[in-house]
């Protein structure tokens, strides 16, 4: 959420930054600040009754024990007058802060100046590219190879469950198993906290991280109990700091966490989202990262390093794409997209978003530091990337290193896997 003070500061900058995420901001940051200022006139206007109301109470108290009784009552019905035109003030302050507060949760994040204009994910620019391309005998797609080396079955989840539910048995379940136990491992030689969250979350947590209410119709939602299934552990493992004032010396905050998580993905279909390349359950690690304003950029970047190193070391050929303002979501400032290609579907699949949020989420949540120096509290900045996705690693991991005599694994996954070959 952005705040009233930056949008009072420069409303044209905030306008001219929404138009690169192509949002014409002009009328909403106008209904912002008309609302605002009413705001502030009922809460002068309040504060000025109540004012009115102590003193009219210190008179009817002085009155009394002066003995003059028919003047006091004068001024007691003086001070229920006061007091039923504060209860309508109340309200009316109340129903404007609500319906200011309705529109800046609308709004979406500014995007940093350095994100490019564009509308589109073609839009978007690649700024590195890495790995060789493999040279395959054949090509077989994941969803063939899983089925010919019985290892994923697709039919089998959605008998239990439903379309995007896939069950992972015997090599199949232990490469996902070797690959969160490698992503973590990682993590933790890079400095990151590794914590298990919960794979539900309640409302406040969705509006916190910026899902609620603008992700609402992705997310599962167990209405008997008014929780949410997890889209990512981003979602948990922020909240973690939720109403939260972390001493400056504790900073950056650096957390992993597996999970499992859950989306809809209402409306997608068609070829580019078989097999493994879209489901409704699948695996993921998540690094989150809680810095002050001046180092969240340098963290960026640092995140983005270790995202490449991981899939360096899996031997995929990638490429890091800068989003353009068209596809960067509602709540980052700046994001950056990890592809691996597929050798045998011919495309490039995305594996990891690493995003910047400023202080957006941050205003949400009600996370803060405390300067060491001045002691005063001051708005974090929240960042989170994928260390990695599962489904779509698993899915180039398999095409890429087939033979026709098996699939080969990673020399990195082998420690973890306990063997070397899915034959």
């Amino acid at each position: 959420m952005l705040s009233i003070n930056a949008i009072k500061e420069n409303p044209e900058r905030i306008i001219g930054l929404l138009a690169i995420k192509n949002y014409d901001a002009r009328a909403t940051i106008g209904r912002i600040l008309e609302l605002d200022e009413q705001r502030r006139e009922l809460q002068h206007t309040r504060d000025s009754l109540l004012g009115k109301i102590n003193e009219a109470s210190r008179q009817v108290g002085q009155l009394f024990r002066e003995g003059k009784a028919a003047e006091a009552e004068q001024y007691k019905q003086q001070s229920a007058a006061l007091k039923e035109e504060s209860k309508d003030l109340d309200t009316r302050l109340a129903e404007t802060e609500a319906a200011l507060q309705q529109i800046l949760v609308s709004l979406p994040n500014t995007p940093h100046e350095s994100v490019p204009a564009g509308k589109t994910a073609d839009d978007n620019l690649v700024i590195r590219q890495g790995g060789t391309m493999p040279l395959l005998t054949q090509k077989l797609p994941h969803w063939e190879l899983i089925t010919k080396y019985d290892i994923i079955d697709f039919e089998l989840g959605t008998k239990i469950t439903g379309a995007g539910f896939p069950v992972y048995k015997g090599k199949g379940a232990k490469l996902q198993r070797a690959l969160i136990a490698f992503f973590l491992d990682e993590a933790e030689k890079a400095g990151y906290l590794e914590v298990q969250p919960p794979l539900m979350v309640n409302e406040d947590s969705g509006f916190g991280t910026g899902q609620l209410p603008d992700k609402d119709g992705q997310m599962y939602k167990i209405g008997a109990d008014n929780l949410y299934m997890i889209p990512t552990a981003e979602v948990p493992v922020t909240n973690i700091y939720r109403d939260v004032i972390i001493p400056e010396e504790k900073l950056p905050v650096k957390n992993a966490a597996y999970s499992a998580c859950f989306r809809r993905e209402a409306g997608s279909w068609g070829a580019h989202v078989r097999g493994l390349n879209r489901l409704h359950q699948f695996d993921k690690v998540e690094i989150v990262r809680i810095e002050k304003p001046e180092t969240s950029y340098q963290a960026l970047d640092e995140m983005l390093i270790h995202v490449e190193s991981i899939i360096n070391k899996l031997g995929l050929p990638y490429r890091i794409l800068k989003l353009c303002g068209g596809d960067i979501s509602f709540t980052s400032a700046m994001t950056f997209d990890f592809e691996v290609y597929s050798a045998a579907q011919e495309r490039w699949l995305e594996v990891s978003s690493v995003s910047n949020f400023e202080s957006f989420q941050a205003n949400r949540l009600k996370l803060r530091y405390r300067s060491s120096e001045t002691k005063k509290n001051i708005t974090a900045h929240t960042l989170n990337g994928s260390a990695l996705a599962l489904p779509r690693i698993v899915a180039a991991i398999l095409e890429n290193n087939q033979t026709p005599e098996g699939i080969h694994i990673p020399e990195v996954l082998i420690p973890y896997t306990k063997f070397s070959k899915i034959d």
